[in-house]
């Protein structure tokens, strides 16, 4: 059995922005939010339900699902692969259009419900900290209460979950698990043979594929093993200078690997050449 890679633009949205497994979707934000029991979302509407986009309009940059909760709330999220210039500009952008696009011009401002933006990224995108799942808001910065709670930001960055499926416990741990190895697997893991986990397995069968969705699948897929080939020089200085920041404050060679781009041996070499201008 072979599954669609949920990190493709296509198979995410087919996978979480499904008309018919709503399920799949709301214990996938129920699980980012932290969200049990009589606080848990229980009923989602998909404002862009998932429609099999042609080839030559998939977008490089796309909201692969947008709902709306029955609190009001809405989510916007996304999958990205590689980092662009820009990156967190145009997220930050994403949510405030959400927002604001509630309502018409010149409409009572207290009708704006809360937009709550979720990236999951297949890059490190906060090198300073080691935690994967992040959240973001806007906060007083003498007492570090938060009053503007309108827009907020949560972040999965992939390459920081390191569980493997013997250790996995919790809703978040299990979804990350999904979305970092589903396209690897030939089978159901044992730890998420259950719902809502079979279900989407189910979405992301390539055997419940039509011919059309494989097609647009398969050009998904390449133009996300061709992004992983593009790395700006921009963004390899930007590793460098975190990768040279993160030395100057001690982290293990290994550790620095695992969060930037940059080889073993680079860093190595990065040390090295650090060791030597003391030296001189």
């Amino acid at each position: 059995m072979q599954f669609a890679d949920p990190r493709t633009d296509f198979a995410f949205t087919l996978i979480f922005g499904n008309e018919n497994a709503k399920e799949v979707l709301i214990s996938f934000l129920n699980a980012v939010l932290g969200l049990e029991a009589e606080h848990a979302i229980a009923e989602v509407n998909i404002i862009n339900p998932y429609q099999a986009p042609k080839i030559s309009t998939l977008k490089r940059s796309f909201l692969d699902v947008k709902c709306r909760d029955h609190r009001g709330v809405e989510f916007v999220v996304e999958m990205q692969v590689q980092y662009t210039k820009g990156f967190e500009k145009r997220i930050q952008y994403n949510a405030c259009k959400a927002y604001v696009g509630q309502i018409p011009i010149g409409s009572d401002y207290p009708k704006l419900n809360q937009v709550i933006a979720i990236t999951i990224t297949d890059f490190t995108l906060f090198a300073d900290f080691e935690h994967y799942l992040s959240c973001h808001e806007f906060r007083e910065t003498i007492t570090n209460n938060h009053y503007l709670d309108e827009i907020r930001h949560y972040f999965i960055e992939l390459p920081k979950f390191k569980k493997t499926e013997a250790e996995l416990e919790t809703p978040i741990e299990k979804w990350c698990y999904f979305l970092k190895h589903a396209g690897h697997l030939e089978m159901v893991p044992e730890k998420l043979n259950d719902e809502p986990f079979r279900k989407a397995f189910e979405m992301a069968s390539r055997a419940n594929m039509t011919k059309e969705e494989w097609e647009e699948y398969d050009a998904a897929a390449v133009r996300m093993q061709d992004e992983r080939g593009i790395v700006p020089g921009t963004e390899i200085l930007a590793q460098r200078q975190v990768a040279a920041n993160m030395l100057q404050r001690g982290f293990a060679h290994e550790l620095i690997a695992e969060l930037t781009t940059l080889s073993l041996d680079e860093i190595t070499k990065m040390s090295q050449r650090k060791s030597l201008n003391k030296v001189e």
